[in-house]
């Protein structure tokens, strides 16, 4: 099946209105709360490495540091992923299934695939990670201008991966599918012959929700400012948590709007195969 970028849009937005009570309430508790808890947290010792950085420039002191920092708060990232992703797999489950499960046991199934959820993330990232570090290793065998076409093309098999097994996800909480290589194997088949379409929506609908975020910012940011550091520091934790809760919500909403359209009405079919 062809990929449609307007049906998918339209779609997205039908599943976002007919369920927006719902999806306020879980973006603002797994999407949103947590990330306002995290800037609020560590938001001072993250300003405190930029302006070090700033004071003085130095890419590999700057590497370490930043390391250093995330090494030690590594538990605070790991337990933000699992709240946001038992949520983004719940929502999935709320805007896909047929069933119209509750949210209570929308949140269930986001518990019950959550590791499938995260073993299939690790996976796409560790093939994405790989594909990064290639125009390195043929740079240092090659020269650097074969490197820089490795870089290239590296650029390109990055998108290309991620465009492929973007509706792992949607697989995983619709189909209800537990393996998560079947799942990628499923979201790879899904997407066959739409990586261009899927690359230019996903690329409008990013560069549209970052001016609107940034839009977004600056003028809520100068309102908070007018409060004092404090304020502009409280207020910079809040925008930031609206924007990721807003992009998330809007991001999954096209995930589920281009599953329905690429897997059409045999999605639960398929998915009882694999329970």
């Amino acid at each position: 099946m062809k990929f449609d970028m307007t049906a998918a849009w339209n779609e997205a937005m039908r599943l976002a209105n007919a369920n927006r009570d719902v999806l306020l309430v879980v973006a603002g508790v797994f999407f949103f709360l947590p990330y306002v808890a995290f800037m609020l947290l560590f938001r001072d010792r993250m300003n405190a490495l930029e302006a070090a950085q700033a004071a003085r420039p130095d890419p590999e002191a700057a590497s370490a540091a930043m390391m250093g920092f995330y090494g030690e708060i590594w538990w605070v990232i790991l337990l933000i992923a699992i709240i946001q992703g038992i949520g983004m797999v719940g929502l999935l489950a709320l805007l896909r299934d047929r069933s119209r499960p509750t949210v209570g046991e929308a949140l269930k199934t986001g518990v019950r695939y959550l590791l499938p959820y995260l073993g299939a993330q690790l996976i796409t990232s560790f093939l994405m990670g790989m594909l990064l570090l290639l125009p390195f290793l043929v740079a240092g065998v090659a020269g650097v201008t074969i490197g820089v076409f490795a870089g290239g093309a590296a650029i390109v098999g990055i998108a290309y991966t991620f465009l492929r097994f973007m509706l792992t996800p949607p697989v995983i909480a619709v189909e209800k599918v537990g393996n998560p290589i079947a799942a990628m194997g499923r979201s790879w088949r899904l997407t066959k012959g739409n990586a261009v379409r899927l690359f230019f929506f996903t690329m409008l609908l990013v560069i549209a929700l970052l001016v609107v975020s940034i839009v977004f910012s600056i003028v809520v940011g100068l309102v908070f400012a007018l409060g004092g550091t404090q304020s502009a520091l409280i207020g910079q934790a809040i925008v930031s948590g609206l924007v990721n809760a807003i992009f998330v919500t809007i991001f999954l909403a096209v995930l589920a709007a281009i599953h329905r359209q690429l897997a059409g009405p045999a999605a639960a079919a398929i998915g009882e195969t694999f329970d």
